[in-house]
């Protein structure tokens, strides 16, 4: 396995808590008028980058190996 970041656990979370927050997102767009579901798009755009960002840190295949949701 490839070397973990040097703060692995804090990225865990914080990847975690992105999944999560997409997901309530998605589940929740159907909530709002045309005009939020934008913003929303974009804050969801924006977790999904973030997301890259900690994904590319961590060996191929990491959070699909080690996902516990």
């Amino acid at each position: 396995m490839s070397k973990l970041p040097k703060k692995f656990p804090e990225y865990l979370i914080m990847h975690k808590t992105l999944v999560k927050k997409i997901k309530e997102l998605e589940k929740r767009k159907q909530d709002f008028s045309r005009n939020e579901i934008k913003e929303i798009q974009l804050k969801m755009e924006n977790y999904q980058s973030e997301l890259k960002r900690i994904e590319d840190m961590f060996p191929d295949n990491f959070f699909i190996e080690n996902n516990h949701s």
